[in-house]
């Protein structure tokens, strides 16, 4: 690495070259190469039907954003927040949750959002404007997803200290024990939002994994610009311990997160998981990352492929056979049927809808402005207005 004046030569001296592959401290149980491998703490043994599943999972998660990246191409989203390289930090999170648990997302934990349950196709409705998250968080334990960058940790930390007082927490009941998952990214561990999360969680032991998806760039400021240590080590500064996971790894991601919201089901506070993993899209559709980062970087991670890599290990080891493979590419092939369809089929929302859903009980005061709205909108020749 060479090192940046704005910031010293000691840069190199913390990093270290090693930290481009994630450095010695990385937690990984299957190898860029598909070799499966071992770790003292967070070893797990996997059956055949779960490691095709977790290539299933990717394979369709993938599948969503290369399909909503395509409709948002062709016009019929405004906007799409892309994880082309995230499968395995998403997916590994996702299974490792228990019905129970809660999740805080991002703009971005569309294949967290699969796990849990919730079509694909609501998603496009956020980007398509059409709607503001049409799924229920009740039901799907899943939050709406959250544009204000890292607001969502002090949510997950909030809702974590009201299962404390739920008596949800270390009970010993593992049907009735639970967590709160809180994604967010690297640019977003910069936020004030997310610093003061992680004190209030360590000041309550709340019951809270952070989970942040260091896939290197904040859009287009590096990782190097905004911490001289390796993120998962901030976390000792707030009294809570911190992990780095490979997060191009399903296996060793899903057994980190399944360790971390265990502790936090069993009344020992808040961990830290930092998934290791790169972006190789971009930020969003709007963003051109060929003007900040080198094409050889991108190249160098398309070897670590996630998806790749499971695809290699099951095949090698004769866990998957050509039916399998096969029935995943359909499978894949008619949600992208789905996606399409369904996303230039849904329909306009009326302009009232916006006041519908801010309270349970409309206020008189909202109630009034909802009136006047209808009634500039009523104003115009021929319009027509759902009261």
């Amino acid at each position: 690495m060479t090192p940046d004046p704005t910031f010293g030569p000691d840069l190199v001296e913390v990093f270290g070259p090693s930290q481009s592959d994630g450095g010695p401290e990385l937690v990984q149980l299957l190898t860029p190469e598909g070799e499966r491998v071992h770790h003292p703490e967070f070893d797990l043994d996997f059956d055949a039907d779960e490691l095709r599943g977790f290539y299933r999972d990717m394979v369709l998660t993938r599948r969503i954003d290369v399909e909503a990246t395509a409709l948002q191409r062709h016009g019929e989203l405004g906007l799409w927040a892309q994880l082309l390289g995230q499968e395995a930090a998403q997916i590994g999170a996702g299974r490792a949750l228990r019905p129970q648990d809660h999740v805080f997302p991002t703009y971005r934990e569309h294949g967290v959002a699969y796990c849990r349950g919730i079509d694909p196709l609501q998603l496009l409705g956020l980007f398509r404007g059409v709607d503001q998250g049409s799924w229920d968080p009740a039901e799907h334990h899943f939050g709406l997803y959250t544009i204000v960058i890292g607001a969502q940790t002090l949510h997950a930390c909030g809702y974590a200290m009201g299962m404390q007082r739920d008596g949800v927490v270390g009970t010993g009941d593992p049907a009735r024990d639970a967590a709160v998952l809180a994604h967010f990214g690297d640019g977003a561990s910069s936020q004030g939002d997310v610093n003061e999360a992680f004190i209030f969680a360590a000041s309550y032991n709340a019951p809270v994994v952070f989970f942040c998806q260091n896939n290197q760039w904040a859009i287009s400021e590096p990782i190097e610009r905004q911490t001289r240590i390796p993120l998962y080590q901030r976390a000792l500064g707030f009294g809570f311990p911190g992990i780095r996971v490979d997060g191009n790894d399903v296996l060793a991601t899903y057994a980190v997160t399944r360790a971390a919201l265990q502790r936090a089901r069993d009344g020992q506070g808040p961990t830290f998981v930092e998934a290791y993993t790169y972006r190789m899209g971009a930020h969003t559709t709007t963003d051109d990352p060929t003007r900040y980062r080198l094409s050889s970087d991108v190249e160098s991670w398309k070897l670590k492929d996630p998806i790749a890599r499971v695809e290699v290990y099951l095949k090698r080891n004769g866990l998957a056979d050509t039916d399998f493979f096969e029935a995943v590419a359909a499978e894949a092939d008619d949600l992208g049927v789905h996606l399409r369809e369904g996303c230039k089929a849904l329909p306009d929302p009326q302009p009232l809808d916006l006041f519908d859903h801010v309270y349970a009980d409309m206020p008189a005061e909202l109630a009034a402005q909802r009136d006047g709205y209808a009634d500039y909108l009523a104003s115009f020749e021929g319009a027509e207005v759902a009261r």
